[in-house]
């Protein structure tokens, strides 16, 4: 048998692999945060030395620059050219803002200087796709403007617009600002964080799921040593896994192989038995023969063959737990019907019920307004995979059991697609439920055992050989006596 990897080996192989893919997305993630947090601080900087450029003629960053509006609006006639606000080509959401130098906030209108107040810087905003929500901005009391610009211009760097930007500081005319390495696309860095979360979340899924179908498989194993041991089964078992999975199934293996040495070799020992028995039964039929009383005759012959039969018995039951037989498929309805022919012919009270046929529903047709019926014909057998002789010696049994304890047996058969159903029904059997039920184990017999042949065996066999094709056999009680199952699976 192929070993695989222990469990140890396997924890610590899969604890290496979702350490080492957490550490791999903790990384990108951490870069991927700290390189957006540079980028927004680089944004925000940009912002305050843009204020200061547009308040002092302070020199620039590189990388921003502040250009003449070239575009007057139609306003009033005589405004002059660049005090006019922008045209907006091709239309474009448009967000205003107003910052005030002196006061704890920007403010969305007022007048470009008010009185006790500082400058106003407005802003024009104009983008393709995005409204900005500048309301949202957070502003400490004693923010200057240069700082509220700041957030203004990390509040653009966040989101990927590519927006126009103009500006008019105080009385001067519209200006405008070109930031794109500042604020646009393609300054912002490769946001990983989402490809960090996937790579965590994948990691963890593998790692679930490598435990999950480690436990599987055990409890994979478990199911399928509770399964009955069906017709066509394996001997031995074999199931991927771990070492440790390995070694419970060689063990149950070499379990049931020396179950079935130990049978073998009990099955060997009473036919032994049976076959040396036979020479000195013989001689003491002989002997038993020259006997001058009948009485004493007959009882010595009769504790003979009780002798001969118990011991046949055990070796019956002991060869239908070594399942020696081939399995094949049969017609179960041919083998029922068989059976109960011969107890008939004995002009044994055996009789068969057969299905009721079952009535198709027809539609109705051009020429009568009633809708026809139609009876399918009985011409259906219930084919199963079994052991034809082990399943006709059960049959038997239950029939004998049923004419022991009742007057009459009733046979009926019942199939579906996964199953078929045998039942053996008594008439005026004094037996309950629990009593029979307790007649299963071996040498058990029933209250009225006195007057009736037998070793207690039958039910036990029947018992066997449905726990050998996969099925069960159960009892209830019926409207007229007791009924036995016999359930048989369809292959």
């Amino acid at each position: 048998m192929r070993r695989g990897w222990t469990l140890k080996a396997q924890a610590r192989l899969w604890i290496l692999v979702g350490f080492a893919i957490g550490l791999g997305a903790a990384v990108l993630w951490l870069q991927s945060t700290r390189a957006w947090d540079q980028y927004l601080q680089r944004s925000q900087m940009a912002g305050v030395l843009l204020y200061q450029s547009l308040q002092s003629t302070a020199p620039l960053p590189e990388g921003l620059a502040i250009r003449t509006n070239p575009q007057p609006s139609s306003g009033q006639e005589g405004e002059a050219a660049p005090h006019k606000r922008p045209v907006v080509q091709g239309g474009g959401i448009v967000t205003e803002i107003s910052i005030q130098a002196g006061s704890e906030q920007g403010s969305n209108r007022g007048s470009n200087q008010g009185p006790g107040l500082g400058t106003v810087l407005r802003l024009m905003i104009v983008s393709d796709r995005l409204r900005y929500a500048v309301a949202d901005l957070v502003t400490a009391p004693q923010q200057t403007a240069a700082q509220q610009l700041g957030a203004v211009t990390q509040l653009l760097a966040r989101h990927c617009s590519d927006p126009e930007v103009f500006a008019q500081y105080g009385d001067r005319g519209w200006v405008r600002i070109e930031g794109r390495q500042y604020w646009g696309c393609q300054a912002a860095p490769t946001d990983l964080r989402l490809l960090a979360a996937v790579l965590a979340a994948v990691g963890l899924a593998i790692v679930l799921s490598q435990s999950a179908e480690t436990s599987a498989s055990f409890g994979g194993f478990a199911r399928l040593l509770r399964q009955p041991r069906v017709l066509g089964g394996p001997d031995s078992y074999a199931s991927p896994g771990p070492a440790e999975l390995q070694e419970v199934v060689s063990a149950v293996n070499d379990h049931l192989a020396g179950a079935r040495a130990q049978i073998e070799k009990r099955a060997t020992v009473l036919s032994g038995v049976s076959h040396d028995l036979g020479t000195p039964a013989t001689r003491l039929r002989l002997r038993a023969a020259l006997i001058q009383d009948p009485s004493l005759r007959h009882k010595l012959e009769a504790d003979i063959d009780g002798m001969t039969g118990m011991i046949e018995s055990v070796l019956t039951y002991t060869r239908s737990e070594l399942s020696l037989e081939v399995p094949r498929q049969i017609s179960l309805t041919a083998l029922v019907e068989a059976l109960v022919a011969d107890y008939q012919d004995l002009d044994r009270p055996v009789s068969y019920q057969r299905r009721e046929p079952e009535v198709v529903q027809g539609g109705q047709s051009l020429f009568s307004a009633r809708a026809g019926q139609g009876a399918l014909p009985d011409a259906r057998r219930v084919l199963v995979t079994a052991r034809p002789i082990l399943l006709q010696r059960a049959l038997t049994n239950l029939v004998d059991n049923a004419l022991k304890y009742g007057r009459r047996a009733v046979v009926r058969l019942e199939a579906d697609s996964q199953r078929a159903l045998i039942t053996v029904e008594d008439e005026g059997s004094e037996l309950t439920v629990v009593e029979i039920e307790e007649v299963l184990a071996p040498f058990q017999r029933g209250a009225n055992s006195s007057a009736i042949d037998g070793f207690g065996l039958g039910l036990t066999i029947v018992a066997t050989v449905a726990e050998q094709h996969g099925g069960a056999l159960r009892f209830e009680q019926g409207r007229q006596g007791l009924r036995a199952q016999l359930e048989i699976p369809r292959h």
